[in-house]
Order: structure tokens, then C-alpha cells, then sequence
């Protein structure tokens, strides 16, 4: 199916559910999706932001996902990230577009 052919409401419905788990799973460190994934909260948080066409910035986007304040949740869930975890990530960052 092409994305573009997604209803935005289903879109939206999609994006919503796929936050509230992130804000659940705290867990899964930004650090260990960047390094699967090559994306984490604070890039949706960009994402969001970049998409409001200036209504708001990346802080504000950030809390949005965050469902708090960017440095909020640094303290109260990010742990430090090891050599390996930072190793993965930037082998990760390279197959972005």
C-alpha cells in the first residue's frame, strides 16, 4: 500500500498509539532504537515539529512525545549510554537516507 493512500486521521490514530508506547516502554533507551532503528523519540519529536510548519519547535515537539520536558526525561529514565550502545548507533546513523 502506498502511504500516501493512509487516511491522516489513521495516520494520526497510528502515530498517537505508536507515543503512547514509546512513553510506556521507557525502558527502550534512545540510544537502543537509534541503533536499530536509526530514529528515536527525539526525532519524532523533529519530525513533528518540522511537520507543524513553524507552529512549534523541536522542544515542543519533543514534549509532545515526551508527554514532559526533553530534560524532564533525561533524568528520570535515560541511563548513560556504553561504548557498544554508541558504536551500534553510529553504524545504524549510516544506513539512513
Amino acid at each position: 500500500m502506498d502511504m500516501d493512500a493512509i487516511d491522516d486521521a489513521v495516520a494520526a490514530a497510528a502515530f498517537r498509539r505508536l507515543v503512547a508506547h514509546l512513553r510506556h516502554r521507557t525502558d527502550a533507551q534512545n540510544v537502543d532504537l537509534m541503533g536499530l532503528a536509526g530514529f528515536c523519540r527525539n526525532c519524532l519529536g523533529d519530525w513533528l515539529a518540522e511537520g507543524s510548519g513553524g507552529a512549534f519547535d523541536k522542544a515542543a515537539g519533543r514534549e509532545a512525545v515526551y508527554g514532559m520536558p526533553y530534560a524532564a526525561w533525561k533524568m528520570k529514565h535515560q541511563g548513560e549510554a556504553t561504548p557498544a550502545q554508541l558504536a551500534r548507533m553510529e553504524e545504524s546513523l549510516k544506513l539512513n537516507p
